[in-house]
């Protein structure tokens, strides 16, 4: 039974998404306050962790901490449980900065239930497809990429992706050698409509370049292809 950890400090609208989600088979747990969801998600030193997460519901706007600066703090510790974030800012600019900041997907208030569980159920079968590459490293430029565990090592450096970033190179390496549109990666990783306007798929591009590239300004193994999308090459 997938887990999932809800934090929003609106009771009822916790109490009907809990409701939601228990009705569908998960277990839930709820947080109402920044401070004691970053415990829970980041236990101090010494600490004992809670059970372990399939999923983590996170609304951005939080008493005590919000919702930005837990996943930026989980991130960093290296608490890669993939993040739904809920929140009345739902401009573009916001997007883009919960995704930068380590959010998986994101889901602007006020919100249909069945589209948030359409969302919980995607991203979560969205990691497991990442993950189902098989139990060797794939080999990506001077790159090893352990996708079971969403692990990118080169040289010494150790990487580990988020849900996005695995499920977008498990994309790319699987069509490697051929363009891959951007309304595809907005279908297949995102699960958005292909005529979205975003700049998401740019960014996160941009992010794997960074763990791949020799010069991330200067791409030689994931190419632009002008007006299309992307290739990785062979």
């Amino acid at each position: 039974m997938p887990r999932i950890l809800l934090v929003e400090d609106e009771d009822h609208l916790a109490a009907g998404i809990r409701f939601n989600l228990e009705a569908e088979g998960f277990e839930v747990e709820t947080i109402g306050d920044g401070l004691r969801a970053l415990e829970r998600l980041v236990p101090a030193p010494g600490g004992t962790p809670g059970a372990p997460l399939d999923l983590v519901v996170l609304d951005v706007m939080l008493p005590g901490l919000d919702g930005f600066q837990i996943v930026e703090r989980m991130r960093q510790s290296a608490n890669y449980t993939p993040v739904l974030m809920l929140t009345a800012k739902g401009l573009p600019e916001d997007v883009a900065f919960g995704l930068e900041a380590g959010a998986d997907d994101y889901l602007p208030k006020p919100f249909d239930l069945a589209v948030l569980l359409a969302r919980v159920k995607g991203l979560l079968r969205r990691r497991d497809w990442a993950r189902s590459a098989g139990g060797e490293a794939v080999r990506v430029g001077p790159a090893l990429v352990d996708f079971a565990n969403f692990e990118l090592r080169k040289g010494e450096a150790l990487v580990r992706l988020t849900v996005l970033e695995a499920t977008l190179l498990k994309l790319l390496v699987e069509k490697r050698g051929q363009v891959v549109t951007k309304a595809e990666i907005l279908e297949k990783v995102w699960n958005l409509n292909p005529d979205t306007e975003t700049r998401a798929v740019d960014n996160f591009v941009m992010r794997l370049r960074r763990h791949l590239e020799e010069d991330a300004r200067d791409p030689r193994l994931l190419q632009t292809v002008r007006g299309v999308g992307y290739r990785l090459a062979g």
